[in-house]
């Protein structure tokens, strides 16, 4: 974080001498401005950049703190302090806000002037600050020239030494603190306007009939052009707000207004004042007309109470600016996600049962973001925007993701028919026209739950299903959907509870050899007694660790677990008896999983011959390439490797050339009915096939005395299965191998 902010300073105080500096004459007191950062260089800076600087006839005298608490303990030696330059973020990233509630809370020192300050671009106070402590400005240091920080500072101290002059005014002071506070609660510029009025009407004791002025553009939708308009009004009969100035046809009210924007000055009559209102390249014109001329002490009122609110006008405009960027999409200009929310919110809370929301994922559209360039997937974006925003003006539509879409409207427009059909024909973006395609999820309005945030949820359960259906690519969320989603998640977070409290177990199924009878080894295969010793079927919660990522850990543990059982073969003096283990896509993904393995069978020292890993067809379509090398690896240190479910996939035959396999295993579904006419095709070609390439074949699920048989004939060299055994616990393993030693 420090060094984003160095980075950043290097660029405070930009020389922009081609403006007049704010100098004053001379009278020999000083003020006292507190500079309260972590970096030197900043004190230096500062110092140096105000270093001329006389406000109201009196220099600066500086205080130096380089942290919020170092501020703090300043702050209470000297109550003569009259300005506070402060950084936002110091040795924590709220420590400036600390030290403004210090002074506000703490010392209940209102008077004092703060300038908040920060090196970091996008960071800004939150609301609540701003509105309770009374921040007197706020910039990024990226935007304070040196011309901006001497007007900062000279706008600062001259609001402190009015505040001050008119002390002896209590309740007209009281008035200007209370109405800033309640203006700084608006934050639409509109409601800015309304407000000023108001608080003018309140301050000034007066009937006051008035106008709150401005530029149009860029606070008026429609506006397109730099006339006036009428941001608030006070004491006119009909509304006038949101219009042009001219809508009056009053050419003093036109001609006194463009005159106080033009001189950039307050303009006083006996019975119409043009107030101007500036601060941070925002500008507004207050028109009043008056009962009785103005009091010089409401004069004075008046400029207090303007310097009060001008950093008020300014943060409306930020407050609308933050919330564009905060609402709204900017590729777009359509509500973004979180505006989606709220509109939501409207959906659930709306008695119109015909109301349907949903989501619009477009397909592939990464593949055009890569192909195309992000210029044309931008234009892709609008152009998919504007289709939807044609559909009709009760519809609502927003950007919720990168390529996902909301909307909100009638039954007879939000519908799989419609919504679809706007995709039949191909997209402009630019000089492409690109056909594109779209799952949606629809909520109606009967399923609808609040908060808006839970509709969302309800939409994106709709919306995953219908992507992972290839046959449909709209769904309608109906709670069952949201039942098993939960359900789901009920069991990930179970098996992850039960794997830690070592409730997964390692059954064993032996491998006899066809020709001796003799067991040659056993499958290691995983289950999960639940902590009331009920049993889930691995069918289950193997794809559920899958998804959730436990099974790299699970399979991490298999294989130490294998390697045990072994070592305790070995030690019983079954030396001839492997382990073989399955293996999954997530494992073969790990870029140490080879490692892994290795350096496990090294661990506890079993020969890498008596493990073998079994991989399914799957695996290999995966990432052949990976799957290739890491096999090769894993032979070279020994590690027997069988071919899994072999003719259940979609593998080609050339990887069985390619792969250093040593068993191929006959899955279950071949050997079922093996023994009924013409069913023993490819039981019989894979059994020959395995032989062609002197490897071992292995069948699994034998049941039957003649499914042996056959399997004999052919030639097939090992089995398993419920003939022979059912799969066990260790203990029942060994004592089946004692039996049949």
């Amino acid at each position: 974080m420090q060094a984003t902010e160095n980075t950043n300073d290097d660029f405070l105080f930009i020389d922009d001498s081609d403006e007049d500096d704010i100098i004053d004459e001379l009278n020999g007191d000083a003020w006292k401005v507190l500079i309260v950062d972590d970096d030197p260089e900043i004190h230096s800076v500062t110092q140096l950049a105000l270093s001329d600087l006389v406000v109201l006839g009196r220099r600066l005298e500086y205080l130096h703190a380089y942290s919020g608490k170092d501020a703090c303990e300043l702050i209470e030696e000297h109550d003569d302090i009259v300005l506070v330059l402060l950084d936002v973020v110091m040795e924590t990233d709220d420590a400036g806000l600390n030290v403004v509630k210090h002074i506000r809370e703490e010392l209940c020192r209102e008077d004092i002037r703060i300038v908040l300050r920060t090196g970091q671009p996008g960071y800004a106070p939150e609301e609540s600050v701003i509105k309770d402590y009374d921040i007197n400005d706020y910039k990024t240091k990226t935007e304070l020239t040196r011309r901006k920080l001497v007007t900062t500072v000279y706008a600062a101290i001259r609001s402190y030494q009015q505040i001050s002059t008119v002390s002896q005014n209590r309740i007209g002071l009281e008035k200007i603190i209370e109405a800033a506070a309640d203006l700084l609660e608006l934050h639409s510029v509109q409601a800015f306007g309304q407000g000023v009025l108001q608080q003018l009407n309140r301050l000034l004791g007066d009937d006051v009939s008035g106008l709150f002025c401005a530029r149009g553009q860029g606070i008026i939708s429609s506006a397109d052009d730099l006339s006036f308009y009428i941001l608030g009004q006070q004491g006119h009969s009909s509304v006038i707000v949101n219009q042009k100035l001219d809508t009056l046809k009053s050419e003093l009210i036109s001609a006194q207004v463009a005159s106080c924007f033009g001189q950039k000055q307050h303009n006083f009559d006996e019975q119409n004042v043009s107030l101007y209102l500036a601060s941070g390249g925002y500008r507004a014109v207050i028109y009043l007309e008056l009962a009785n001329e103005l009091t010089e002490t409401q004069q004075q009122l008046i400029e207090v109470f303007l310097t009060n609110i001008a950093i008020g006008y300014e943060n409306v405009h930020l407050f609308q600016k933050l919330r564009n960027a905060a609402y709204k999409d900017w590729l777009t200009e359509l509500p973004n996600r979180l505006e989606f929310v709220n509109l939501l919110d409207q959906f659930s809370n709306s008695n119109n049962q015909d109301l349907v929301a949903a989501l619009v994922d477009i397909n592939h559209f990464s593949d055009i973001n890569d192909g195309l360039g992000q210029d044309v997937g931008n234009l892709l974006l609008a152009a998919v925007a504007r289709r939807l925003s044609g559909l009709s003006e009760d519809c609502q539509i927003a950007r919720v993701g990168a390529d996902v879409f909301g909307v909100i409207g009638p039954n007879e427009f939000i519908n799989p028919e419609c919504l679809s059909a706007l995709f039949y024909q191909p997209f402009d973006a630019g000089e492409q026209k690109l056909p594109i395609n779209a799952c949606i999820g629809f909520c109606t309005k009967e399923y609808a739950r609040l908060p808006g945030v839970k509709v969302l949820n309800q939409i994106n359960i709709a919306l995953n299903l219908a992507k992972k259906n290839r046959e449909q690519h709209c769904m309608y969320y109906m709670q069952e959907m949201e039942d098993k989603t939960l359900w789901r998640l009920g069991m990930i977070r179970q098996l992850r509870t039960d794997f830690s409290e070592n409730r997964l177990e390692l059954w064993y199924q032996p491998q006899l050899s066809l020709e001796t009878g003799k067991v040659i080894g056993a499958e290691a295969l995983l289950r999960w007694r639940t902590a009331d010793g009920a049993f889930i079927s691995p069918e289950i919660f193997i794809p559920l660790a899958e998804y959730s990522g436990l099974i790299i850990e699970i399979g991490d543990w298999v294989i130490n677990q294998a390697c045990l059982q072994i070592t305790t073969l070995e030690e019983q003096g079954f030396d001839q008896v492997s382990i073989s283990v399955n293996v999954s896509i997530p494992q073969f993904r790990r870029s140490n999983f080879v490692d892994n393995i290795i350096d496990t069978t090294k661990a506890h020292k079993v020969q890498a011959s008596k493990l073998e890993l079994e991989i399914t067809e799957n695996i290999l379509m995966d990432e052949p390439q990976v799957v290739i090398d890491s096999l090769l690896r894993l032979k070279e240190q020994g590690i027997s490797i069988a071919l899994d479910d072999f003719g259940t996939g979609y593998s080609s035959l050339s990887y069985l050339q390619k792969l250093p396999f040593d068993r191929l295993k006959v899955d279950r579904s071949f050997v079922n009915d093996i023994t009924q006419p013409g069913q023993s095709l490819i039981a019989d070609t894979i059994i020959n096939l395995g032989k062609q390439m002197n490897l071992k074949v292995i069948a699994e699920g034998v049941e039957e005395l003649a499914q042996e048989a056959h399997l004999k004939e052919q030639g097939c060299h090992e089995v398993q299965g419920y003939y022979y055994a059912k799969p066990m616990p260790e203990k029942d393993f060994l004592a089946f191998l004692q039996k049949n030693k």
